[in-house]
């Protein structure tokens, strides 16, 4: 336990530590995080937080004991996994929710278990935060890497400010690449990548995507559940109950 007057566990993260830079505090894997307080709550029915779009960074930013690290700093996955372990430490691992109704329609109610929340983890032979893909139509060689909290942040900064130019069109695909690449066959000038990512042909932008997707270390949200005498998948919704639960569990 950190130096503090608040209980604290050490969270495990899906990358394992390996997409964060040499010295980095959470390059081996572990991030401390102390159990929620009244405060806490205060962050999450504040309505200046929420209409800003920040209180889950600013309720992460509270809870996160491990000197030198921010919600920014965390790759997206690692994020998601401190969310969920954030909210099993103060509810607990029982989350009931509404979800559609996929073969009834409407929505029914169900308990997910958070715990049983497995990791998606990186390949073996992943030992940095660069990823290698060559497209299957221009045949070019594109080095990406996976964002942090800080690069989500700016990107949606970029979008709303587009947004009061150009309310038509949001160039959220486009603005995402040009944060995500890293290189195209072996250019890292900001100018190649930025008239890459504009004439990126549909097919190559999708095999990239996929890529992307399926690279990434996570925490699985989706789960098997009975529905209408049937066995389904379903993902379990980040909803506002997530950290605010009507009653107790």
């Amino acid at each position: 336990m950190a130096d503090n007057k608040f209980p604290s566990e050490i969270i495990d993260l899906p990358s394992e530590g390996r997409l964060y830079s040499e010295g980095h505090p959470l390059k081996d894997g572990k991030i401390e995080i102390k159990y929620m307080t009244a405060k806490e709550e205060d962050i999450l029915t504040s309505q200046n937080l929420i209409k800003k779009g920040i209180v889950i960074d600013t309720l992460l930013d509270s809870l996160i004991l491990t000197k030198g690290v921010k919600s920014d700093d965390l790759i997206l996955g690692d994020k998601n996994a401190v969310m969920v372990a954030a909210r099993i430490l103060a509810y607990g691992p029982e989350y009931t929710c509404e979800i559609p109704n996929s073969i009834e329609g409407g929505t029914i109610v169900k308990t997910f278990n958070l715990a049983d929340c497995p990791f998606k983890k990186l390949s073996e032979d992943i030992k940095e935060n660069k990823f290698e893909v060559k497209l299957p139509i221009s045949k070019q060689k594109v080095i990406f890497k996976l964002l942090t909290g800080k690069e989500e942040r700016l990107i949606n900064e970029e979008l709303k400010a587009s947004e009061k130019i150009n309310s038509i069109v949001t160039p959220e695909l486009t603005t995402r690449l040009r944060y995500t690449i890293v290189s195209v066959d072996g250019d890292e000038k900001q100018s190649t990548i930025n008239n890459f990512v504009q004439n990126l042909l549909a097919r190559d932008s999708m095999h990239l995507r996929k890529q992307i997707k399926d690279v990434a270390p996570d925490i699985e949200l989706e789960q098997e559940i009975e529905m209408g005498g049937e066995s389904v998948k379903v993902m379990i919704p980040m909803t506002v109950g997530f950290f605010w639960p009507d009653s107790e569990g």
